[in-house]
């Protein structure tokens, strides 16, 4: 099961740098990210999502390759393969686009829209779904940033652990 974990922190710029070194850990296999999703306020108040994965993007590219793929079969009982393939990827693609963006993958966009708001100007925040975690490791890699915990999915005493790591503080080894 996944948990949800959201972080704010005073500096813009702090949620995409977490962010990296989550990823870090990621490579590791200390952390499994299902979605993450930065949020950051500007002075104006107006909040910018930044996706950690794009469903257009990524709809395009298979609607591409697998519309370029029939295109060409198709193609070749016609006699025109390449015709085919054009036609097939051109359709493709524009069919994955579309799907793409009709699609909410992970944490739900009014869900972070709404806790966005929330959030003071000239900050930022951090949503992460987070599959299976190494938590020691993950906390003592996060030991010296400084956030506080908006909402979780985590029991109160992880999630205690969560912001005592995050406000800096020790973390007593778990049994």
């Amino acid at each position: 099961m996944s948990e949800l974990i959201v972080v704010g922190f005073k500096d813009p710029e702090e949620a995409d740098l977490v962010l990296l070194r989550l990823s870090k850990l990621k490579r590791e296999y200390l952390i499994d990210i299902e979605d993450a999703v930065v949020v950051v306020r500007d002075d104006a108040g107006k909040v910018h999502l930044k996706q950690s994965i794009n469903t257009v993007t990524a709809g395009t590219t298979t609607g591409f390759l697998s519309g370029g793929l029939w295109g060409t079969l198709v193609g070749f009982i016609f006699l025109n393969p390449l015709a085919g393939f054009v036609l097939g990827s051109a359709i493709g693609a524009g069919a994955g686009a579309l799907s793409g963006s009709l699609v909410d993958y992970g944490i739900n966009d009014d869900f972070v829209k709404s806790l966005a708001e929330t959030i003071p100007p000239n900050s930022s925040a951090l949503f992460i779904l987070v599959r299976k975690v190494q938590p020691e490791k993950v906390l003592a890699e996060l030991s010296g940033v400084k956030g506080k915990v908006l909402r979780t999915s985590l029991s109160p005493e992880q999630e205690k652990k969560l912001q005592e790591a995050l406000e800096g503080a020790t973390v007593p080894a778990s049994n």
